[in-house]
C-alpha cells in the first residue's frame, strides 16, 4: 500500500505540471518586419493648432502594403502622457506588420471634454477623409484600403457621442473596424474629475461613453485588469453589456497579474504579452491580419 501511495504522490506532482506545459497556447505573430518610423507629423494645422501636441508618431512595417493600421490614443487621466512615451508600442505592432499610429492630443486643465476626442478625430486617417493634413496622406499611401482599429486608454470610445466629431472630420463610425479600450473610464461622476469634464450631471452624462452607445458601433474587444483602480471592472463589464445589448459585437478579457500601470508597460515590451495577444487576435479578426506561430517560418 506504501508503494501505491509514493507512486500517486509522483504523479501528482509530475502530471499536471506536463499537462500545463502541453497547454501552454502557442505565441502568435504577425511577421518579423523592420520597423520604419516616422515622428512628429502634424495632424492638425488650422489657426489654433497647438505646436506639440497636434501632432502624431507613426510606425510601419517597412516593405509591406495594404496593412491594417492600429490608430493608439495614451492614458493619463487626459491630464498627461505624450506619444513621444509610447514609441514601444508602435515598434511592437509595426514589427508584426501592423501600422501603428500614436497621437498626442490636447491636455486638461487647457482643455476640457469634448476637446480630446475632437483632436482624436482629427488625427484618424480614415479612408473617405478629404482633409490634405500630412498624416493621412503618409498613412493612406502606406496602407489604402485598411481603416484603423482604435485602442485607447481614455474615454474616446468610438460611440454615438463621438460621431459629432467624426463628421466634423468626414468619417463616421465605419471608417473604425474595432476597438480595444485598455483599463479605461467609462461612466463619470458628476462632481469628480470636473477640470476634465466639466461640472454639473450633463457634463458628466456628456463624457461618459456608456451613455452613447447607439447600436452603430464598430466590434469591441474590452481589456482590464483585477488589480485596477476601482470601479474598472464593473465599468469594463456594464460598458460591454450596454454594447450587446444594442447588438453589438463585444467582448471582454480580464488579463491576470497585471495592474493600471503594468497592463501597458507589458504590451509595450513583448509580444508575447496577454494582452499584445489579445490585441494582435482581435486585429487578425477584424483587420485582416493574418497570425502564425511565433517558431513557425515566417515571410518577411
Amino acid at each position: 500500500m506504501r508503494s501505491i501511495r509514493v507512486l500517486l504522490v509522483i504523479l501528482a506532482t509530475i502530471v499536471p505540471s506536463q499537462l500545463l506545459a502541453d497547454e501552454k497556447p502557442a505565441v502568435m505573430v504577425g511577421g518579423k518586419f523592420e520597423v520604419e518610423a516616422t515622428l512628429d507629423i502634424a495632424y492638425y494645422e488650422g489657426k489654433d493648432a497647438d505646436a506639440k501636441k497636434h501632432k502624431l508618431n507613426l510606425y510601419v512595417p517597412k516593405g509591406h502594403k495594404d496593412f491594417p493600421v492600429l490608430f493608439f490614443i495614451h492614458g493619463g487621466a487626459w491630464t498627461s502622457g505624450d506619444r513621444a512615451l509610447y514609441g514601444s508600442v508602435g515598434s511592437v505592432f509595426a514589427k508584426n506588420g501592423i501600422g501603428t499610429v500614436v497621437i498626442s492630443y490636447r491636455l486638461s486643465p487647457g482643455i476640457q471634454h469634448p476637446e480630446h476626442i475632437r483632436d482624436v478625430a482629427r488625427a484618424l486617417p480614415g479612408r473617405t477623409r478629404t482633409s490634405a493634413n500630412t498624416a493621412a496622406r503618409r498613412i493612406r499611401s502606406s496602407s489604402p484600403v485598411s481603416q484603423p482599429v482604435a485602442t485607447s486608454r481614455h474615454c474616446s470610445r468610438p460611440t454615438r457621442r463621438t460621431l459629432t466629431y467624426l463628421k466634423a472630420e468626414n468619417l463616421t463610425l465605419k471608417d473604425i473596424k474595432g476597438a480595444l479600450p485598455i483599463s479605461g473610464i467609462y461612466t463619470f461622476a458628476p462632481g469628480r474629475m470636473e477640470r476634465v469634464i466639466g461640472k454639473g450631471e450633463e457634463a458628466a452624462k456628456s463624457a461618459s461613453p456608456v451613455q452613447h452607445v447607439s447600436g452603430k458601433e464598430p466590434p469591441f474587444l474590452i481589456l482590464y485588469v483585477k488589480n485596477d483602480f476601482p470601479g474598472c471592472g464593473k465599468m469594463s463589464v456594464d460598458l460591454c453589456n450596454a454594447l450587446k445589448e444594442k447588438k453589438v459585437e463585444a467582448d471582454i478579457k480580464e488579463i491576470d497579474d497585471r495592474n493600471h500601470i503594468t497592463i501597458m508597460l507589458y504590451l509595450m515590451l513583448s509580444e508575447a504579452d496577454p494582452t499584445t495577444q489579445a490585441m494582435l487576435g482581435f486585429i487578425a479578426k477584424h483587420a485582416g491580419l493574418k497570425l502564425k506561430p511565433r517558431d513557425a517560418k515566417i515571410d518577411k
